[in-house]
């Protein structure tokens, strides 16, 4: 029987969270971004092999940060007018070419237009993916976002783990074998394509109800609201852009291990970012959104603040803290966003993924830039102070239900 017998079999399936939906859609999340997450994780190889320039590597993470963003609020825009179904399905095409391409650049321009072609597959799958995941979720909504981002978190923190198990020993042409991936996620999403044709019949899924949930804020509170949260989003992806682009070389050059044990090292960091996205969205859900925001940004300042200047393991155990706190933000912000601005779920969706990637690469850019110019040991320093921004996040509405301040 099809997904789509069994829903018109089932019509009361849309009053619950769908956690079928909900968990494909965030493996196909985990496998996008195991892709995405060779690009940095390669960097030892492509700079040893290209002699690339740290600079020039910034660059690699801008172009592809870029490309994964600057198409993201259009496409979103366009889907809360012009749903598309199938289009996260077609998105993961894009990848997969890229991919391949990516597997047999022998030169840095080349580097540069498969890494935009992956990117641009990003800036598809992002926004669509996360207005499924909240049809999914029954109301809960930052449950729902988070099991969507903890499968992209988990998917970050596998390809580096993958790439030491595969591309350091096997070279740059292995990275073909993530094709399969991509292929696996293009026939999930296909699948789920089919249910969101169907709910797209659902009233709940209408305007007028979704206008409905508007928390009554000023228009003036919600624009500030929005720029505290575009705040948040600069404080937390331009510190994570110094840990994944320049944590293995910043543990080669203080610590002298080898290049495979700093990818574990990296490793360890995003997995406790993906466990902390999860736990983010339950606090989330249960506690009030703008709390759990304020908790992790401004809490991670304690650790970013002290790995810079310590020992081979405590450094490794600051850094698996910072993962976990920091990373419990973004699930709350999406959805908080979301939540002033009911109507436009894609947009805002496509708006805040994308200064996710789009301030990761120019953080990526801005670090090599700096790294080329004072050392890696330096950036670190210098990031270390960003988390203190979360202390705006106080200024932020309480938007629960029955709760306006």
């Amino acid at each position: 029987m099809s997904i789509l017998e069994r829903l018109k079999g089932h019509p009361h399936v849309k009053a619950g969270t769908a956690y079928t939906i909900l968990f494909a859609v965030g493996f196909c999340h985990l496998l996008n971004d195991m892709i995405q997450s060779v690009i940095p994780a390669m960097y030892p190889v492509l700079k040893d092999n290209l002699g690339l320039t740290f600079a020039q590597i910034g660059i690699i993470t801008l172009v592809f940060q870029m490309a994964s963003s600057i198409f993201q609020p259009f496409i979103g825009n366009y889907a809360d007018r012009h749903p598309q179904p199938y289009s996260l399905a077609a998105g993961m095409c894009f990848t997969l070419t890229g991919l391949l391409a990516l597997a047999f650049s022998s030169n840095f321009p080349m580097i540069l237009l498969s890494v935009a072609v992956i990117g641009c597959g990003s800036s598809v799958f992002h926004p669509e993916a996360s207005r499924v995941a909240q049809m999914a979720s029954g109301g809960k909504k930052s449950l729902a976002q988070s099991i969507f981002q903890v499968g992209g978190n988990g998917g970050s923190a596998v390809g580096p783990l993958l790439a030491a198990l595969i591309i350091i020993p096997y070279g740059q042409h292995a990275v073909g074998w993530f094709a399969l991936a991509a292929m696996l996620a293009s026939a999930v999403l296909v699948r789920v394509g089919a249910w969101y044709s169907l709910m797209l019949t659902g009233a709940e899924n209408s305007r007028e109800s979704r206008l409905r949930a508007t928390p009554g804020l000023p228009k003036r509170r919600i624009y500030a609201a929005m720029g505290i949260l575009v705040v948040m989003i600069f404080s937390k992806y331009f510190y994570n852009a110094c840990i994944t682009s320049y944590f293995t070389f910043f543990l080669i050059e203080k610590f002298g291990i080898t290049v495979q044990a700093s990818q574990f090292c990296l490793f360890a960091y995003l997995a406790a970012f993906a466990t902390g996205t999860l736990l983010g969205g339950i606090a989330g859900d249960r506690y009030g959104r703008k709390y759990v925001i304020l908790f992790s940004i401004l809490g991670a300042a304690p650790f970013t603040l002290a790995l810079p200047y310590l020992n081979l393991f405590w450094t490794l155990v600051a850094s698996i803290m910072t993962g976990l706190v920091i990373s419990s933000a973004f699930s709350a912000i999406v959805v908080y966003a979301t939540d002033l601005m009911p109507d436009k779920v894609g947009m805002v969706a496509g708006i805040f993924f994308g200064l996710m990637f789009g301030l990761g690469g120019i953080g990526s850019a801005f670090f090599g830039w700096i790294a080329d110019l004072k050392g890696v040991e330096y950036i670190f320093r210098l990031s270390s102070w960003l988390p203190l921004l979360g202390i705006i996040a106080f200024f932020l509405p309480d938007i629960r239900a029955g709760r306006r301040v």
